[in-house]
This record gives C-alpha cells, structure tokens and sequence, in this order.
C-alpha cells in the first residue's frame, strides 16, 4: 500500500514466536481445556482431551507427530487431515454418543459431513480396532473426578 510505512515482520520471527503447543512439543497437550476418560460400559477405553472451543476444534491434532488417547470434538460434524503427519481414526457421534461411523483417514483427506453427528473422536489410526470402537458402540465421557460422568 502506498505510504503505508508499516514494518512486515520477518518470516523466521513469525514461526519462533509461534506457540509451542503448534509446533507439537510436550505443550500440546496442554492447550485442551478439559481432560476426561473415554468409557465404554464398564471400561475405560482411554484419555480423552476435550476440545470444547472453536479455536481448539479447529486445530484438532494439527500439528503433533503422534497421539496416545483420543480427542473430543464437540459440535463437529466432519473433519479433515490437511496438515496433518500421521493418519487417524475418526468416530462420528450422536447426540447420545453413540457411534454412528468409523473410519480411517491417511493425511490430506477432507471427510464427508455426518448429518445425525454432534460429535466427533479422533485417535491414530489401528486404535478403535485395539479399543473396539465400532457402530452402535455407545460411549460415555466421564469428566472431572470422582466419577462425574456427562454423555
């Protein structure tokens, strides 16, 4: 723009005052406000981080080499794997969190809408088939402590 004097800031500045949490360090985890347990029926099936946000639905598991647990996406009703280093497992959910599909997703795949989902899980990819996460599998999220569970 003419006489607009503004400094651009360098590109090399940009990515070292990014946030660790993008890069994929250990501080990636913490950028989910709500930690819980996946559960089904009686059993717990693994750690769950909960991204209630927009902001953090958005990320998802962007930038991380690799993931233990699952990720809560709340309000979701598709996903994609642009950007992302490894593939996934993805569980579309009801509203009563009951599994409605599953699939894999190998990186820089845009997935198909799942109009009855209001929820969706993601985890590396082979992890529902060691959990059995399967259609028709109801699931339960029990956040907080002392067995405070929500669906």
């Amino acid at each position: 723009m003419e006489g607009d004097h503004r400094k651009r800031p360098e590109p090399g500045l940009i990515r070292a005052l990014r946030p660790p949490a993008v890069a994929g360090s250990a501080l990636s985890e913490s950028r989910f406000t709500a930690m819980a347990w996946l559960v089904a029926g009686d059993r717990v099936i693994a750690s769950l981080e909960v991204a209630a946000a927009r902001r953090d639905r958005r990320r998802g598991l962007l930038g991380r080499d690799e993931f233990d647990g699952a990720l809560l996406l709340e309000r979701a009703r598709w996903v994609h794997t642009v950007g992302m280093r490894f593939p996934i497992d993805v569980a579309h959910c009801d509203a009563e969190m009951r599994v409605l599909r599953v699939t894999t997703m190998a990186p820089h795949r845009v997935g198909v809408p799942v109009w009855r989902a209001r929820s969706v899980i993601e985890a590396a990819a082979g992890a529902f088939d060691r959990w059995g996460v399967a259609p028709g599998l109801e699931l339960e999220i029990r956040r907080g402590g002392a067995g405070a569970a929500n669906r």
